[in-house]
């Protein structure tokens, strides 16, 4: 186990923006990171430096080789970082665009009258795209039943669904409401041993800030994410498609190169703050393990959150010393469950008799920051079959502590009183 001790935990928060600030509202916890995560200070700087900067990529001139050289470095330490040794690296308008990118050109690129299989927990983008793509594409978009009461859902529940005219299968790897973590790679074996050739796509958007990524290990055609989940800045998404899904039909100039999946020219601070993030796990896995190796740090660096996360979301379940958690208050209904492995640094709750609109305007007032999550188009996925309207999300990081968990369960303490 990868303690991460006060001292550690001081310097980590020490790299953050606005950690414990909020420049309109003033002193807050931040609980609200499945929202977006906090961003270094690396990255605020970084932004700005490439901001000021007017040359283009593909120049010849000194500025724009620096450009490529900084875009190739990124790409390389993403390589290494989701451990990818082969396909390629982009980035797009946001994770979402890019998820209906990637299912787009998969549906597009395989036979009709085959089936589009994904599930239920899986957020909107991939549901919508699929929907959308499946019918397009003359596919038909079936949905995997999860398990209402683990919020996940299984390759077991994968199993009875999948057939040889499966040909674009999506994966959730961690859902943003219950909290949960899917098992890829049994998932995708279990795909793979049914029919081979299937595309599989991975939202990894909510997952990322919370362990490693290991692409090799998945046997998967594509995995997205939103850096501004993992510690970068908002307006981008960043991609990484397998050689054959590179090679499938897609948007592109005429006599361009036949490769390239980005459309214009990207902004190269977007390619620099990745590098900042990488740099900073491998600080992070530094902190325990004094290996040179880069990959290696930057699996100590997933073992240590997976480590302190877990320490924060059983202290919000079980409590601390004197102060009871959220299962020992009669009001709070924990989804997911109490003990699940699953879980990574996220709880959801309702409390009988307290509209969830009106605890998270109560914690808000507290400096509390958590967020509401509605049966709507977004998580009604997951609270409709619960029989409930919404819910309190409570999303942490591993920059969060064991102090502010229990303010934040004396705030609910009093308020279930």
């Amino acid at each position: 186990m990868q303690n991460i001790s006060s001292e550690i935990l001081n310097n980590i928060r020490n790299k953050f923006s606005q950690v414990d600030t909020c420049p309109i509202q003033g002193k807050r916890i931040f609980f609200e990171n499945a929202g977006g995560a906090l961003t270094l200070k690396s990255v605020v700087e970084c932004s700005k430096k490439y901001a000021a900067i007017p040359d283009n990529q593909g120049r010849d001139n000194q500025g724009s080789y620096e450009l490529v050289k900084t875009i190739n470095k990124a790409k390389d330490d993403m390589r290494l970082f989701m451990n990818a040794p082969s396909g390629q690296f982009f980035v797009g308008e946001s994770g979402t665009e890019l998820i209906f990118r990637l299912i787009m050109n998969a549906c597009l690129g395989t036979v009709s009258n085959g089936q589009v299989l994904g599930s239920t927990v899986e957020h909107p983008a991939t549901r919508s795209a699929c929907s959308r793509w499946s019918k397009i594409s003359g596919k038909e978009h079936i949905l995997v039943p999860h398990n209402n009461e683990k919020g996940l859902v299984t390759n077991e529940d994968y199993k009875q669904y999948i057939t040889k005219d499966t040909k674009v299968a999506t994966i959730l790897h961690t859902s943003p409401v219950t909290g949960m973590s899917m098992d890829v790679a049994k998932i995708s074996k279990e795909i793979r041993s049914i029919v081979p050739n299937c595309f599989i796509i991975v939202d990894g958007i909510q997952h990322a800030a919370h362990g490693q990524i290991d692409i090799q290990s998945y046997d998967i055609d594509g995995y997205v994410i939103s850096p501004y989940k993992m510690f970068s800045r908002h307006g981008y998404g960043l991609a990484w498609i397998s050689d054959r899904l590179t090679k499938l039909p897609h948007d592109g100039l005429v006599d361009g190169p036949s490769d390239t999946w980005e459309l214009g020219t990207r902004d190269t601070g977007a390619y620099a703050a990745l590098s900042e993030v990488v740099s900073y796990f491998e600080w992070l896995g530094g902190q325990f393990n004094s290996s040179k190796d880069r990959r290696n740090k930057f699996i100590t660096a997933g073992k240590a959150i997976h480590d302190h996360e877990k320490n924060l979301t059983d202290t919000m379940i079980f409590g601390t010393g004197n102060i009871p958690g959220l299962s020992q208050m009669g009001k709070v209904n924990i989804i997911g469950g109490l003990i699940n492995p699953s879980r990574e640094g996220l709880v959801s709750i309702y409390v009988d008799g307290i509209p969830s609109s009106k605890v998270v305007e109560i914690l808000n007032s507290q400096g509390i920051r958590t967020h509401l999550r509605k049966a709507d188009h977004y998580s009604g996925n997951i609270l409709t079959p619960l029989k409930q309207d919404s819910c309190i999300r409570v999303s942490l990081c591993h920059y969060n502590s064991i102090e502010e968990v229990s303010q934040f369960l004396l705030a609910m303490n009093e308020l279930c009183k």
